[in-house]
């Protein structure tokens, strides 16, 4: 019997050794009576039996076509046991019974270590490693899925039962070690995998949005959720270094009057009305900046508050243009400008589908999905094909941008009106006027930007955009609108503190003559009692200005969160109660007619975010609040419109792709990062602080706490070499080298992507032809399968002849010859050879 056939057999009655000469032992009757002593060890070598049948089988499978290439028949080696003859089969029965008798005769120790050879072990070895590369690679396989499970549930029985196997024996139990030690580290890997997935926040309620809206709308979620981590560091830097220390290690409410509510207004400081206007107790508390005292150090820890305060300011700005720059890189060079448009609905058609999906609920997803994902290829393709008007186009995009900067004008200019009223309300006195006169500037800007957002969308139906360049025109629009709006209300902020500061010196002066009447009064009772003492509410003080404009930016982003929940509750979700309820007794369809269900609105939403979030920017140096409560407002909006898309929205009519990139959104962040660092350096540099409130109070500039600090806390030696690093005569030509480096670097990047996009042509046109070749190829292979069918039903062979022919050859020149390829023999050169 050959080997093949032998280990064929099962595990429970293959028994006998495993060697060269395996397959001649079968050859007498009495060796199997009398089995060899290694049955006993049968833990080892059945396992090994399986493994090498497989082995034996390719071989044999080999060997049987190269008997059938030499002419040969692959069933002249099938013999029987008793078949073998000669002195081949004799030799292998002499050398099973030396073995035998060695084994018999020698120590049983060696026997038992060598029961597996060094070939059979490498062999075992490659199998499993290739039963594990199957396992890797069978989602790749284009295979049906019952035969993908069936061929992973044997590999994966293959590999847990020969692994084991392996450990057995001599020096087998370090292998064994490491291949136990691989096993729990690529299951450590793969938990620790689902961890990551599992900690990214609202992940997959963002790919279900994704799956029912689009790429464009999860685009925006998945903006606000980077928003949402940027201003968790944001608000970590505040609260630990500026706020906390202030609340734990400096002087307590009540004992300075920068750090106590006015006997004034003491009656009022706890009402709702006053806290929600934060005044009162919370306008002196560590949410503003006047609240902080200008005391070098505080607490045991000699803590810096000034210093800390200053570096914060500046390093909440810094920090966020560096992971600003940073993410639009990564998502530059995610982008690589490569071009999917090349079979884009086979792709989409064959290779969607997930088929480890286990879940229905995912299933769902990802069937909408697919779907959503082919509307949006359909569009693309329509928008590449559209003919248009040219000069038609031209007139109307003339006439909506005209209507636009009217808007913008107009909103601009009443801005700037209602901010003078204000101030004018201010001087007045704002006990004297109402609700609406002392909240008139932020419900303004509130209600612009609300109401113009969606008189530029009725003015973008106008030009006949591209959904994708119309959502950018938008989100220019409003980003404008915005910018304008924020920077008029800068502008009279700057009037307004103008103003305070001229109030400061007239307190200033009062102050003077006050405490010159307090000295006086106090020497007087020295003279004649105990010592005189002044309450700190008593005390008068100058208009705060950084606290003033603290306060109108928490007011702002206040207003704002709230316009925006009232706008989802009130408008969106009132709107798809009415649809859904009302249709049935309605005069027309509200669904598929007026006033339907609402779309969400990208562009207005993302604009909201990057100006609340510019406010933040610019705010937070003058009230260190501002970050708590813009994390509390995108945590509650994440889950607030989460709802709201999925409830009270539907998908948009012209679903479209969004941009493989969110740079767009990055390069509009960080435009307006510029701008809102513009105002709070300026204060830094040029304004004078405060010179009761803060921890800048009694200083020309904020920024001279840095030359303060480095003259009382470092050598002296090290202030020089700040002092010569911060020259301007050092600056300007470090700056003018980092211009021109990067200038260099971007054409060299421009270079570099021009040639890529060569090389991508090159590639493109090569595959076209190669396509072609291919195709000229198939043809002709066509066509002379055709011949040559042609040809044998024209002569079959062994045949009856043609009809034509059997009847004397009448007719015989009207059939087409066949197209037979005949090559002549070569003619003789030279003269012809005489018969």
């Amino acid at each position: 019997m050959p080997r093949h056939q032998k280990l064929v057999a099962s595990e429970n009655d293959v028994q006998i050794e495993v060697g060269e000469n395996a397959g001649e032992n079968d050859d007498s009757e009495g060796e199997e009576n009398n089995p060899p002593k290694r049955r006993e060890k049968n833990w080892r070598v059945p396992d090994m039996k399986p493994w090498l049948a497989e082995t034996d089988d390719e071989n044999r499978n080999a060997t049987d076509e190269e008997t059938n290439e030499d002419g040969e028949s692959p069933t002249s080696d099938k013999r029987g046991r008793k078949g073998r003859k000669g002195p081949r089969a004799a030799k292998g029965k002499e050398n099973a019974k030396k073995k035998d008798k060695k084994k018999k005769d020698g120590d049983g120790s060696d026997s038992e270590e060598d029961a597996i050879t060094e070939e059979e072990l490498d062999k075992l070895k490659e199998a499993v490693e290739e039963k594990k590369k199957l396992i890797a690679t069978i989602r790749n396989k284009p295979w049906k899925m019952k035969q993908k499970l069936e061929v992973l549930k044997d590999a994966q029985e293959f590999v847990e039962k020969f692994e084991g196997a392996l450990g057995k024996g001599k020096g087998k139990k370090l292998y064994a070690y490491k291949v136990m030690m691989l096993k729990k580290w690529m299951k450590f890997q793969r938990d620790f995998d689902n961890f990551k997935t599992a900690c990214i926040p609202w992940e997959m309620k963002i790919k279900e949005i994704e799956s029912h809206f689009g790429s464009s709308v999860a685009s925006y979620f998945i903006f606000l959720r980077w928003m949402y981590g940027i201003n968790m560091i944001l608000f970590g830097l505040t609260f630990g270094l500026v706020m906390v220390p202030e609340a734990l290690m400096g002087k307590p409410y009540g004992s300075i009057p920068r750090k106590t509510v006015p006997r004034g207004e003491q009656a009022n400081a706890m009402n709702f009305a006053t806290l929600w206007d934060f005044s009162g107790f919370a306008q002196y508390s560590v949410l503003f900046y006047g609240y902080y005292n200008s005391q070098r150090t505080i607490g045991w820890l000699q803590f810096r508050l000034p210093l800390s305060y200053l570096l914060v300011g500046i390093g909440t700005i810094a920090y966020s243009f560096m992971v600003v720059i940073r993410t639009m890189a990564k998502n530059a060079n995610e982008d690589g400008g490569g071009d999917d448009n090349s079979f884009n609905f086979s792709w989409k058609m064959y290779t969607s589908w997930d088929f480890l999906i286990g879940n229905p609920e995912t299933a769902d997803n990802k069937f909408a999905s697919i779907t959503t994902s082919f509307k949006e290829s359909i569009l693309e393709e329509q928008e590449n094909r559209k003919e248009e008007n040219i000069h038609l186009v031209r007139f109307l995009r003339v006439l909506a941008n005209f209507l636009v900067m009217c808007t913008l004008a107009g909103s601009g200019y009443l801005i700037y009106f209602v901010v003078r009223r204000s101030q004018q309300f201010a001087l007045e006195g704002l006990e004297n006027h109402g609700w609406w006169e002392r909240n008139e500037v932020n419900t303004v800007m509130s209600l612009l930007g609300m109401f113009c957002p969606t008189m530029f969308d009725v003015v973008s139906g106008l030009e006949n955009y591209h959904p994708r360049i119309a959502l950018r025109w938008q989100l220019g629009r409003i980003f404008a609108l915005f910018l304008g709006n924020l920077y008029t209300f800068l502008i009279a902020l700057m009037d307004e503190i103008n103003l305070k500061r001229q109030e400061e010196k007239i307190v200033q002066h009062n102050m003077t003559a006050w405490y010159a009447n307090i000295y006086n009064a106090s020497f007087v009772e020295n003279s004649t009692g105990p010592p005189f003492q002044v309450d700190p509410s008593d005390v008068p003080r100058g208009p705060c200005w950084e606290t003033m404009v603290g306060q109108e930016f928490v007011r702002l982003t206040v207003n704002d969160i709230m316009t925006t929940y009232i706008t989802i509750l009130t408008g969106d979700f009132l709107q798809a109660v009415f649809v859904r309820f009302f249709n049935y007794c309605w005069c027309w369809d509200l669904e598929y007619g007026w006033p339907s269900y609402c779309e969400f609105d990208i562009s207005g939403n993302v604009l909201g975010l990057i100006f609340n979030q510019g406010m933040i920017w610019m705010g937070s140096f003058y009230a260190p609040c501002l970050p708590a409560i813009n994390v509390f407002r995108l945590h509650t909006s994440m889950y607030l419109q989460c709802w709201a898309v999925m409830c009270c929205n539907v998908p948009h009519a012209r679903v479209f792709k969004a941009s493989r990139s969110n740079n767009f959104y990055m390069a509009m962040l960080l435009f307006i990062l510029f701008l809102a660092m513009l105002p709070v350096i300026y204060t830094i540099v040029s304004i004078p602080p405060s010179f009761d409130c803060g921890p800048f109070s009694g200083k020309q500039r904020m920024f001279e706490v840095i030359q303060e600090t480095l003259q009382n806390d470092f050598p002296a030696w090290f202030a020089k070499v700040f002092s010569f690093a911060s020259n301007p005569g050092l600056i300007l030509p470090f700056i003018l080298l980092m211009v021109m480096s990067i200038y260099y670097l971007n054409a060299t990047s421009k270079g570099y992507q021009a040639a890529i996009l060569e090389l991508k042509k090159k590639l493109q046109s090569q595959a076209e032809e190669n396509k072609k070749r291919s195709k000229k190829a198939a043809e002709k292979a066509a066509e002379s399968q055709e011949n040559a069918a042609a040809q044998a039903k024209d002569n079959p062979p062994g045949g009856r002849p043609n009809r034509n022919e059997a009847a004397g050859g009448k007719g015989k020149n009207l059939e087409v010859p066949p197209r037979i390829a005949v090559t002549k023999p070569p003619a003789t050169r030279g003269p012809p050879v005489p018969s």
